[in-house]
């Protein structure tokens, strides 16, 4: 079969596609015929060797969706001829994380691939109305969303969301916005992409470049009072603002790192106003059947920028780090 491999050699990376021998099928496993697959930012610091202790080499992307082929002695939950998508986590079935991560495109082998092998616990069927591209965006930023929102968060109608950007993880936390009757305002610095998120259904939409100290200006669209809940996706550069932005006793679920690792943050603020600082890193199995119950209810479409096909896998990437799509890049097997 053909792969794609991030290889290491002397603290640099590249992405190269090989030949690998086809995977062989043990006891409780699936063969999976992998039909289409979504880069996250993650793939992006994976291949810039940002992530430690990284095996080398590696099959990257953790997100991906296929149709069973075969299956191992003691398979019970799918059958060939499902289509399914695997657990970014596939040791995290429920509850809390466990102490062993076990993600793909991270500590195991991921799905840029023709052919993969996983665990029947690991993978999880899709919502039969979405495509297979649609479908390839869910294990990572669409779980992450709905975990931030939803199963943390709780969110409730008539509560206000502050979402940052229009990445898949952003435009995922609008949508869900929307499912649970909860109001959003989005940020970017693109008026083109605030347009996407208006008809998305954005209830306020502000420009950060146009309004620097975005942080008041929600506060005045919110009449002082704060947002219920930020998806955080800036980092270090945002962080204070969103601090700034929230309510008493609301909730800042840190997801995203685009301008940074380290953030500066004065303490008083988030005791004064009793914060809620939520990490947020995809979330378990039981969450995403969660969510894929919801999303076939309301036959909900997850926004695709762009596909492309497999022998461009590498251009994807370039694409993703000139950071001017909106939703989630795909490629297509």
């Amino acid at each position: 079969m053909l792969a794609y491999e991030i290889r290491n050699h002397n603290q640099t990376s590249a992405l190269a596609l090989v030949e690998r021998d086809n995977p062989r099928l043990g006891p409780g496993q699936v063969a999976i015929e992998v039909k289409a697959v979504s880069l996250n930012y993650r793939d992006l610091m994976v291949l810039d060797g940002l992530y430690p202790d990284m095996p080398s080499p590696i099959i990257p992307l953790s997100d991906g969706v296929g149709v069973v082929t075969a299956v191992g002695d003691g398979v019970t939950r799918v059958k060939p001829g499902d289509r399914v998508a695997g657990l970014f986590d596939q040791n995290w079935l429920s509850g809390i994380p466990p102490a062993q991560t076990r993600s793909l495109g991270g500590e195991s082998d991921g799905v840029l691939a023709q052919q993969i092998l996983l665990h029947q616990d690991g993978v999880v069927q899709v919502p039969r109305h979405l495509t297979d591209e649609e479908a390839a965006t869910l294990p990572c930023a669409a779980v992450t969303a709905w975990n931030a929102l939803m199963a943390q968060g709780e969110l409730r109608p008539g509560e206000t969301v502050l979402i940052q950007g229009t990445g898949g993880v952003s435009l995922f936390a609008l949508q869900f916005s929307q499912l649970a009757g909860a109001q959003a305002i989005v940020i970017s610095g693109s008026d083109e992409k605030l347009e996407l998120a208006r008809r998305l259904g954005a209830n306020q939409v502000l420009n950060y470049k146009q309004t620097p100290n975005w942080d008041e200006a929600i506060l005045t669209l919110t009449e002082n009072k704060g947002v219920d809940h930020v998806i955080e996706i800036g980092g270090p550069a945002t962080l204070p603002r969103s601090v700034n932005a929230i309510r008493k006793g609301g909730q800042i679920n840190l997801i995203g790192l685009a301008t940074g690792m380290t953030a500066t943050l004065g303490i008083p603020p988030i005791l004064v106003k009793q914060i809620r600082m939520q990490g947020i890193y995809v979330g378990s199995r039981l969450v995403f059947e969660q969510m894929n119950s919801a999303i076939e209810l309301h036959k909900l479409r997850p926004v695709v920028d762009r596909v492309f096909s497999f022998d461009d896998a590498i251009e994807s990437y370039e694409y993703m780090r000139k950071g001017d799509h909106s939703g989630k890049i795909c490629i297509s097997l």
